[in-house]
């Protein structure tokens, strides 16, 4: 996935095969950031191929010819180092031609093209035993410390990674054992603390000469959860993984790939290159790099994969939801359906309310009420992350109306006002929630799970939320630049970017009757994503989705085969030298025994096709349930985030009418009522993948430039 900088240079023959023939172009990759415009730090590997006699390289008018080594391909390989923020030509001169090459560099603490940073951020760098940082760069000495795995299937810290403990298990790697001892490495870049890890034989990595415990690849871990920032985050998606660390994958990530640190799947992104092109300068190429994480891991997936493709060559996203707008639509409608069911709606019987929820349990509208809906209040997910405590944020700091205006907001909706930008009549980011015109419990009436004077109750009571988050009676309006950002710049991931492009395995355990905050990953959303696949390209068949039951034996098992699978569908793509297209390669490549189905038992795995509703041999344990938008009429891709409304029809409604239903109809929708058959109001087709809202130099948070696409 290399971009190459093509330097027009008159190159002279000479009998070696591994050298230039006269008038080849030399060309210079930028090979730990495919993109020489968006470098970052003050070092980058570069290659340079075919190698050529004679070759001399220089970095601004020095000679840095000695960094580079030969490479058994032909290339040489070199880590120039000494770049500071701004531009740099690389030129290359080989007997009687030349060349350059100019990269553009910014610092590693960002940004490269998220736009302009949240002030203040307070950092937690002390949380991974790092030393205290001071804002706004939360910077702090990177640290290297050793784990082994013990023979207990444990890591436990090791001091001298030279040393080998009695109780030292081995990792086996291309078949062959070496010492489990794993080098970690902490340090902030991009304003995260970012952690990588891999096998280590003690000495200190090179880009140059590959680890030899190391397998080429790199595992970038994202974790869960949906918040806002204003804080650097104590936890990362994990990199002690014994799945992929006993194999000889590195893994990889950051506080800012913590859905619940940072709700911005462009921040996300942006941190992801940055800390992947830290590891490729630190330990060499890397072969592919595959994107591992559940919940809102999987959202920063599949959201990077199409916004930002390149980053991650293939995803396993498990108990997957699309995108954060996908996720607060859903908490929003439960968080009014459980106020109605407090209140007018008090005499609805469970079977009731599961009907308008359209969840296979109505367990998960509760869950999704008590964990998510204080995310679309200004200060109530202040410090309070699903995963892990933390309290960055002091109270001084945080918004409030009358004595701190300008305070701390940490609502899901303040990390995209760089994307939706910021009111000056209320001072908050612009929201594209919005539920006018939406028949919650249209299906339950026409299936006669509910009167309809009880669908009529519900839709007049329902209400929205004001600009606070607070429950009103009115419904809620998005507001129209809010809605054009959101499908312009794909913050409502539309599939049709680089995912059209992306191998995907979805990884659905069955968690619809998991208990609190598990039940809120209900399987519906792996179809809203395949719907969307389907639309934009025509195909879904680059998506796998597997199911599994949550016993610990199938989630190992499944997890297992996934990355192995996957492991095995990117090195057939990249063996693919044909003159197919990208789309054609990876449906080409897939592996024949790779595709939707579900386990079963740990040892037993179905391959059949998946659809929605549930059919077929997988049907039985795993139905498919519906969510709130579903049953309200919305359709499966659930894109529209504020539809256009059509005059109330009596026909679609499956019951009896009376004289006065109808005029309660016509009252309850002054406006009308939602027609999914016509696009949303603001829906535009995307403007395309690698957008920049800027390098912080113009602009400050919330009022960031437009967007423009990178080339």
């Amino acid at each position: 996935m290399l971009r190459a900088l093509v330097l027009v240079a008159a190159l002279l023959a000479t009998g070696s095969a591994l050298q230039a023939e006269a008038g080849q172009p030399l060309a210079i990759t930028t090979v730990a950031n495919p993109r020489p415009e968006l470098i970052s730090g003050t070092r980058t590997l570069l290659r340079i191929s075919p190698a050529a006699p004679g070759l001399r390289v220089t970095q601004d008018g020095r000679d840095v010819t000695t960094v580079f080594q030969s490479q058994p391909d032909g290339s040489v390989l070199g880590l120039v180092t000494g770049l500071t923020p701004g531009s740099h030509q690389i030129t290359a001169t080989a007997r009687n031609g030349h060349g350059t090459a100019r990269l553009t560099v910014r610092p590693s603490t960002g940004p490269v093209f998220s736009g302009p940073q949240q002030q203040p951020f307070f950092c937690e760098t002390t949380a991974f035993g790092l030393e205290p940082a001071t804002q706004p760069d939360c910077s702090a000495p990177a640290v290297v410390s050793y784990q082994y795995r013990n023979t207990a299937g444990r890591f436990a810290p090791l001091a001298d990674p030279a040393s080998r403990p009695a109780d030292l298990a081995t990792a086996t790697v291309d078949d062959r054992s070496v010492p489990y001892v794993v080098r970690v490495e902490t340090g902030t870049i991009d304003r995260a603390v970012y952690q990588i890890a891999a096998l280590t034989d003690g000495a200190t990595p090179s880009a140059l000469r590959p680890e030899p415990a190391w397998n080429g690849r790199l595992v970038y871990s994202f974790g869960g959860g949906c918040n806002g920032g204003y804080h650097q985050g104590n936890s990362t998606g994990g990199v002690l993984n014994d799945l992929m660390l006993s194999q000889g994958y590195a893994v990889a990530s950051s506080t800012l790939n913590v859905l619940d640190q940072n709700c911005s799947t462009m921040l996300s992104a942006e941190a992801a290159m940055m800390v992947k092109e830290h590891f490729v300068n630190t330990y060499g190429p890397v072969r592919y790099t595959i994107g591992w994480g559940g919940s809102g891991g999987a959202i920063q997936q599949y959201a990077i994969a199409d916004t930002y493709p390149g980053i991650l060559d293939g995803i396993v996203p498990g108990v997957s939801f699309p995108d954060p707008l996908s996720v607060m639509r859903v908490t929003s409608d439960c968080a009014l359906l459980e106020d109605f069911f407090a209140g007018p709606g008090g005499a609805f019987s469970p079977d009731q309310r599961q009907a308008i929820a359209g969840f296979p349990a109505y367990s998960s509208c509760v869950s999704w009420d008590q964990s998510f809906a204080n995310r679309i209040t200004p200060t109530g997910s202040c410090n309070k992350q699903i995963f892990s405590v933390s309290n960055a944020i002091p109270a001084e700091a945080m918004w409030n109306r009358d004595t701190n205006p300008d305070g701390v907001k940490c609502s899901m909706n303040q990390q995209l006002a760089n994307q939706f930008g910021i009111d000056p009549r209320t001072g908050f980011a612009r929201s594209a929630l919005d539920n006018v015109g939406v028949q919650y419990g249209l299906q339950a009436l026409n299936d006669r799970h509910i009167t309809i004077d009880q669908f009529l109750t519900l839709n007049q009571r329902i209400g929205g939320f004001d600009v606070e988050g607070n429950p009103v009676g009115r419904r809620t309006t998005a507001d129209q630049r809010a809605l054009t950002a959101a499908y312009r710049d794909n913050v409502l991931v539309s599939g049709s970017l680089g995912l059209r492009t992306t191998p995907i395995i979805d990884q659905r355990t069955n968690l619809d009757h998991g208990g609190f905050l598990g039940d809120i990953h209900t399987t519906e959303w792996s179809f809203v994503m395949r719907t969307r696949l389907q639309q934009a390209n025509g195909t879904a068949a680059n998506q796998v989705i597997i199911q599994n039951q949550r016993t610990p034996d199938q989630t190992a098992e499944a997890s297992r085969y996934q990355l192995a699978a996957m492991d095995r569908w990117l090195a057939a793509i990249a063996a693919d030298h044909s003159q197919r297209s990208a789309q054609q390669k990876v449906i080409a490549n897939k592996p024949s025994d790779l595709g939707d189905g579900c386990y079963l038992a740990a040892t037993e795995r179905i391959v059949s096709p998946l659809t929605y509703p549930a059919s077929g041999p997988c049907a039985t344990q795993y139905p498919v349930g519906t969510n709130p938008r579903l049953v309200a009429g919305a359709p499966l891709a659930l894109d529209i985030l504020k539809c256009r409304p059509r005059p109330v029809d009596f026909a679609e409604y499956r019951v009896p009418l009376s004289a006065l239903d109808k005029d309660r109809l016509r009252s309850t929708f002054p406006e009308g009522v939602c027609d999914y058959r016509a696009p949303g109001v603001g829906q535009v087709a995307p403007l395309g993948s690698w957008l920049s809202y800027g390098d912080g130099s113009v602009g400050t948070f919330g009022h960031a430039p437009p967007p423009i696409r990178l080339r």
